[in-house]
């Protein structure tokens, strides 16, 4: 096997598409030849302070490239996000503010760099170039695209048929990432399936810049732990890279089984062999061994082996969680509450939840204090200088009585 051959094989592994897969091998073999790595583009609005295991599935694509000593360039998109990526969307998208891209903006380089090689990874921001260009500048991009060619896009079709606004700024966005490319002189751009359109947008407004165009390379999305819709904050699906080694264990074995092989094929470098026994053991024991996969690449094996252990210790020795394992640090209270709804009172001040939401957990027997399975608001609990209280399969919160003097 030759050098262009094993480089494909790690690139193709996990990938949706390649497009086109001529142009890429063209791209390797004059790397290759003229000893100067390919400049691989992936791009990210700064619309959430989190990147979650969704996002590591293109930044891991990234790493391969990077492994394989090619050039990897990191975009915020602190530009980009003031317009909001319409991909997806039945209506439109509503604006962040300056502050809140500039917050959300401060964590992700070090998010990064659980994923990259810092020191060998460019980040840059596409208000560098966007905020400077003027209106003439705008124009010649516009010229790139006709409406037509804009509502080709599924989601742009949708909303113009069910008579739904589209503003002219969403048209932009796909030109401003594309211009992105040009600009960066990108060889390969990485991105999730659904940004299919704006990536090959970048091979359109190149060649109309006269730039030999970009290959797109499409990751698939990552469902969240509900095995139903994309890892969205927004749905509250999501498993942050930065969650605790604990936290991360129990979001990840709670996972429905049906997503189980997309999950290890998108976060862990298991070999197919390997996969495939998985699978075709017993799913209890192959979701443990993804969770601490998953939780050894990102805290080291040590945290996975104490994260599985503590999890066994009380979802299979139904021991009590240590404090290592709580969703939040024990809150102190000041007098025996009489009633579990003031138990619930003072957890609503730690985690949001809405009363529809605590009320469907107590219909379901989703609520626990001191291992009691709460029926109502109004039931009494005996008094204890400490509580427990269990919302649903994986949350644990202590509470403390404060010992006056």
């Amino acid at each position: 096997m030759n050098e262009v051959e094993k480089q494909l094989r790690v690139i193709r592994r996990g990938v949706i598409e390649i497009i086109p897969e001529d142009e890429l091998v063209k791209k390797i073999e004059r790397s290759l030849t003229e000893k100067r790595p390919l400049r691989i583009k992936y791009g990210i609005d700064p619309t959430a302070p989190e990147l979650h295991l969704g996002h590591s599935v293109p930044i891991r694509k990234m790493r391969d490239f990077q492994n394989l000593g090619h050039h990897i360039i990191f975009l915020v998109g602190n530009f980009t996000a003031l317009i909001g990526d319409p991909t997806g969307r039945i209506e439109t998208r509503p604006l962040l503010s300056p502050e809140e891209i500039k917050q959300n903006l401060q964590t992700y380089q070090e998010q990064a760099g659980k994923l990259l090689d810092l020191k060998k990874t460019e980040f840059v921001l596409n208000s560098t170039w966007l905020a400077k260009m003027n209106f003439g500048e705008v124009i010649k991009l516009a010229s790139s695209f006709t409406v037509a060619q804009m509502l080709e896009r599924e989601d742009f079709s949708q909303r113009y048929r069910k008579g739904n606004d589209i503003s002219l700024q969403e048209f932009i966005y796909p030109l401003m990432q594309g211009y992105d490319s040009v600009v960066l002189k990108s060889d390969v751009e990485i991105g999730a399936t659904e940004q299919k359109f704006n990536l090959l947008a970048g091979r359109t407004i190149q060649g109309a810049f006269g730039m030999e165009k970009q290959v797109v390379i499409t990751m698939p999305i990552l469902e969240g732990t509900d095995g139903v819709r994309k890892m969205s904050k927004t749905y509250g699906n999501y498993v942050p890279i930065t969650a605790s080694a604990n936290e991360m264990f129990g979001k990840i074995m709670s996972l429905p089984d049906s997503v189980m092989e997309r999950y290890f094929r998108c976060l862990t470098d298991l070999s197919e062999e390997e996969l495939q026994n998985l699978l075709a053991g017993h799913p209890k024991e192959a979701k443990e061994r993804l969770a601490w996969e998953v939780i050894a690449f990102y805290h080291g094996k040590d945290s996975a082996d104490s994260a599985r252990a503590e999890f066994r210790r009380i979802f299979s020795q139904r021991s009590q969680p240590s404090d290592n394992s709580l969703t939040h640090p024990p809150i102190t209270f000041l007098s025996h509450p009489g009633t579990a709804a003031e138990i619930i009172e003072l957890l609503t001040e730690t985690e949001p939840l809405s009363k529809s939401e605590i009320k469907r957990l107590i219909k379901g027997g989703g609520i626990q204090i001191n291992d009691v399975r709460i029926s109502r608001l109004e039931e009494p609990i005996q008094k204890s200088d400490v509580y427990l209280v269990k919302i649903g399969p994986r949350r644990f919160f202590k509470f403390i009585l404060k010992q006056t003097q």
